[in-house]
């Protein structure tokens, strides 16, 4: 095939959305994935929307944008991606002090309400009320994620856009230009195009570096038991309310140790547990989640142990759990150094841009491809600034 105006590399989620939204600006598209099955986040992704989340200007901003997006998603796709609104239950540990765990929750856009152990159990009557001192509830979204990324990438190629399965294995530079992208390899085949994006996710990094370009882009092992569907019936989506990813990812991704990631065998920080659940629409349940930041992306980890963690953990909380089928799976989840995506063009490159390192990716990603697209056809976009890499230049 000859050139096209852009490369989509990575058909996860991201990548799905953003091509899509690049072939409704009308501009000739290819996505290359390495799976022809979804696999990683996107397979094993638990679908939330945290669009209540929003800290700043900014995050509210794309958290509204994002909700209304989902809301009318289905239609605009022609396929049902599952999107709900249900109740959201952050659980407070019996020995936690509920007032001051409330308190630390009042700068989000819409604050969680703050309710006893009798309120939580009505909300959810499968917690074990032994376990809490109360918890904060708030409407959350949820998808279907595999639902919706299909959906996405139907659609993008009912506009045009052509889909490959190949691994990409380097960038390819302008033989008379060293600092031009002009498309990528895979293999033995060679694609080229006016602009590649990346969207590969937890393995962006290691692509880009492998054609020296260096990025702050980082990534968990995220750990979780994924069931076939149960007569039990979980009405919310449970959580802790003290999570404790937020801080393993800024604690990970300190420009100290910046240089870990690029080799294997290390681990900067400790793993943590965040005990949760939630329950599809079809009856099967996703439990989990420990979070590693190996940085081997096939670093080897005791299955058995692991499962039996969270399994314990969340039985506290939800007794009925401890003992329903499953199986383990892992999968790697990228992150930036400030929670906020990596967004735009490479600093001091031509022809390549990042659009990965998602914390909150599905309250965010609607609205961002969206703004993506357009500003590469329209005018540039002030808001996409704020997420450019250029801000750790």
């Amino acid at each position: 095939m000859g050139s096209v105006d852009w490369i989509v590399v990575g058909g996860g989620i991201t990548g799905s959305a953003l091509a899509y939204e690049l072939a409704k600006q009308g501009v000739s598209v290819l996505l290359l994935e390495r799976h022809a099955r979804l696999q990683g986040g996107t397979r094993f992704g638990y679908g939330g929307v945290a669009y209540w989340s929003g800290t700043t200007d900014l995050t509210r901003q794309l958290c509204r944008e994002g909700v209304e997006r989902l809301r009318g998603l289905s239609e605009e796709l022609g396929t049902n991606i599952e999107f709900r609104e249900l109740d959201l239950v952050l659980t407070i540990s019996a020995e936690s002090d509920a007032q001051a765990i409330a308190h630390s929750y009042a700068h989000f856009a819409i604050t969680p309400q703050l309710v006893d152990v009798k309120t939580a159990c009505e909300l959810e009557p499968l917690l074990n009320p032994v376990e809490l001192a109360g918890a904060l509830t708030v409407k959350h979204g949820h998808v279907h994620l595999g639902k919706m990324t299909s959906a996405y990438r139907n659609a993008f190629v009912r506009l045009g856009g052509r889909v490959h399965i190949g691994e990409v294995t380097t960038l390819l530079r302008d033989r008379f230009h060293s600092r031009r992208i002009v498309g990528v390899a895979c293999g033995d085949e060679a694609f080229h195009a006016s602009n590649v994006v990346i969207c590969a996710g937890a393995m962006g990094r290691a692509l880009l570096k492998a054609s020296g370009i260096s990025v702050p882009l980082y990534f968990t092992h995220a750990e979780l038991i994924e069931t076939p569907p149960v007569e039990l019936t979980l009405r919310s989506l449970v959580m802790p309310a003290e999570t404790k990813r937020f801080e393993l990812e800024a604690e990970a991704s300190k420009a100290e140790t910046d240089h870990l990631w690029d080799e294997p065998g290390h681990e900067p920080t400790p793993p943590i547990l965040d005990a949760g659940a939630i329950q599809f629409l079809d009856g099967s349940l996703r439990i989990g989640q420990v979070s590693r930041t190996l940085t081997d992306p096939n670093a080897p980890i005791d299955t058995t142990l692991s499962e039996q963690t969270m399994r314990n953990k969340i039985a506290a909380v939800i007794p009925a759990f401890k003992k329903v089928p499953g199986t383990w799976h892992r999968c790697l989840v990228s992150f930036s150094r400030d929670r906020l995506p990596l967004i735009g063009a490479i600093p001091n490159l031509e022809g390549i841009h990042l659009f990965s390192g998602f914390s909150n990716p599905l309250a965010i990603t609607p609205s961002l491809a969206q703004r993506f697209a357009k500003a590469t056809v329209h005018q540039p976009d002030e808001l996409l600034e704020q997420v450019s890499p250029t801000r750790f230049a």
